[in-house]
């Protein structure tokens, strides 16, 4: 309770700043420096990595001391060790950077202890951003989420008009993300934090080596042990778009602002038909009602506190099936030029990936 007063204290929703033009020239970015990543080994943050050293920037990589670096390997970045709630590491770790990109995040919709996401996802996001601005950086990207959104009943897809109440988040996570963001913005208005927000729908594609609760998805129906499923949608986006984007806010990205960095909207029916058809299999045609779900969610979670092993099915996950995630990404087409390819491009490099690896067994 203590930590969501203090997010609340800090974060009443007002208008926004917003960088003109002018303040825009004032401050080229033609000379890159170096950018400070948080999240440099997971799936989004390694696709940032990758593209962020393509484009010349010097990348000095946060990564916590047990992380699986698989991602980094031969990429030839500045590492340093570190947990994001660490404030006086964050301080030091950020001596001489010009820009930072806060994409490190508990992406779990469930734990046993669902104040570990709440505490990972706001007080690392608190620590990262007073770290920002008390090194003076010139521009950061928050990496925050389509789940500060609210989705809407009949499908529409929604914009970045759309936020998301915290007492309405369903989870740990969603609401984890919402007070984060919610933070951030604070920051904006009250301390002329420059920073940029970008919402990324679902990510997909390559190198999801945890893999992420999408990827499993991919995983299990390539293998065969989907034969059913219930009646919800996602917006799928390729990772290395999301990458994109971020460099595209970085750029283009008006200060304060929000940008949704998605791809295409899909039924989970057609998404597992579409990774059945990669697969070589017949696609599931059982569709279940949701409360004939809500069992096996259960009993999935209470397997997950003996093994410790994070559960395919969640309830959370059932709940939030109740509505389709269809998001718009018309705003940051229009200011900050982002692109997107099909999701059936991004689920083939996903199935591409998973098979090399071995993961499809």
């Amino acid at each position: 309770m203590a930590l969501r007063r203090a997010v609340l204290s800090v974060c009443q929703r007002r208008t926004l700043p917003s960088s003109t033009a002018s303040e825009q020239e004032q401050h080229p970015l033609s000379e890159k420096g170096i950018a400070f990543l948080t999240g440099a080994s997971g799936f989004v943050g390694s696709a940032v990595a990758r593209l962020l050293l393509d484009q010349g920037f010097a990348v000095r990589a946060l990564v916590r001391r047990n992380s699986n670096r698989a991602n980094l390997a031969g990429l030839g970045l500045d590492v340093v060790e570190g947990d994001i709630r660490d404030s006086g590491r964050m301080l030091q770790a950020m001596r001489d950077v010009r820009h930072v990109f806060h994409v490190a995040a508990d992406y779990r919709l469930w734990a046993p202890d669902p104040n570990e996401i709440i505490q990972a996802n706001v007080e690392g996001t608190r620590a990262v951003m007073e770290a920002a601005l008390a090194n003076g950086v010139e521009r950061v990207v928050y990496t925050s989420s389509v789940a500060t959104l609210r989705p809407s009943r009949d499908g529409t897809p929604v914009d970045e008009g759309s936020p998301l109440d915290e007492a309405d988040a369903i989870g740990a996570y969603k609401k984890s993300k919402v007070l984060a963001e919610r933070f951030v913005e604070g920051m904006v208005a009250d301390s002329k934090l420059p920073a940029v927000i970008v919402n990324p729908s679902t990510p997909i594609g390559p190198r999801d080596v945890r893999p992420t609760p999408t990827g499993r998805i991919v995983i299990e129906a390539a293998c065969g042990r989907m034969p059913a499923y219930v009646d919800t949608g996602l917006n799928l986006v390729h990772v290395d778009d999301v990458a994109a984007g971020h460099l595209a806010a970085l750029t283009r990205g008006r200060i304060g602002e929000r940008y949704i960095l998605g791809g295409d909207d899909m039924t989970l029916g057609d998404m597992l038909a579409e990774i059945s058809r990669l697969a070589g299999r017949r696609a599931p045609t059982t569709r279940l009602p949701r409360h004939l779900v809500y069992p096996i969610a259960y009993g999935a979670e209470a397997a997950a506190r003996i093994t410790g092993r994070e559960p395919f099915a969640t309830v959370d996950g059932i709940r939030m099936a109740k509505y389709k995630m269809y998001f718009s990404s018309a705003k940051a087409k229009r200011e900050i030029a982002y692109r997107s390819r099909p999701a059936s491009e991004a689920l083939a490099d996903a199935y591409d990936w998973f098979r090399d690896a071995g993961y499809l067994k």
